[in-house]
Order: C-alpha cells, then structure tokens, then sequence
C-alpha cells in the first residue's frame, strides 16, 4: 500500500487520475461529481455536528471514520479538479499569496479571536 504522508497534490492528481482510469472507466461528468461532492461533505458534516457539536449521535453513526469521510472529499474535489484542467498545488499557492496579502492584519486584529 502506498504511503501518502509525503504525497505532492500533483502526484495526487495523478494517482486518482491514475486510479480512475484503472477502476473507474472514465471520470463521472462535472456536474454529477459536484453533487457527489456536497453528499460527501454533508456526511462529514453530520459526523461533525454529531461528535463535537450539540446534536446527539445516533448509533448507527458511532462507527463513521472521520478520516475516510475526509478522505473522500479530497479525492471527489481531485476528480473535479482533474477534469476542468486546474492544478491544485498551483491554486493553493495562489490562493495562499492572496490570503496573506488580504487577511494579513485581518485576523490579527479581530478581538473576537482572542
């Protein structure tokens, strides 16, 4: 099995680009992967206002992996940002340089965080 501790989101990429076309046949359109997306998040969502919010959690939710379920929104958000061109490493950065230029004394000065 493959260790994926030290994994780039490039190679990422590519290992589910790589596994989709050895199991999945082809990538399910854009559209249908962003509603298998919100499913995905919904079930971590509902583990999440379960374990550590207010709600109470039923039995049948007691065995859900947080881990896995998160696992599985980054590899539906892979296949979709496979199949419309977009290298998540380099929008990560990005997007990293327009938070830090943005938000730099933002979150610093927010009394509300202290």
């Amino acid at each position: 099995m493959n260790n994926f501790s030290e994994i780039s989101l490039s190679e990422l990429q590519i290992k589910v680009d790589d596994w989709i076309k050895k199991y999945g046949v082809r990538y399910f359109n854009e559209l249908t992967n962003t509603a298998i997306l919100m499913e995905e998040v919904g079930e971590v969502a509902r583990i999440m206002a379960r374990r550590y919010g207010e709600q109470s959690e039923k039995e049948n939710d007691k065995n859900k992996n947080l881990a896995d379920e998160l696992a599985d929104v980054l590899f539906v958000l892979i296949c979709i940002a496979n199949q419309t061109g977009v290298s998540l490493g380099k929008a990560l950065n990005e997007n990293f340089e327009k938070k830090s230029t943005r938000d730099s004394e933002r979150h610093k000065k927010n009394t509300k965080l202290k």
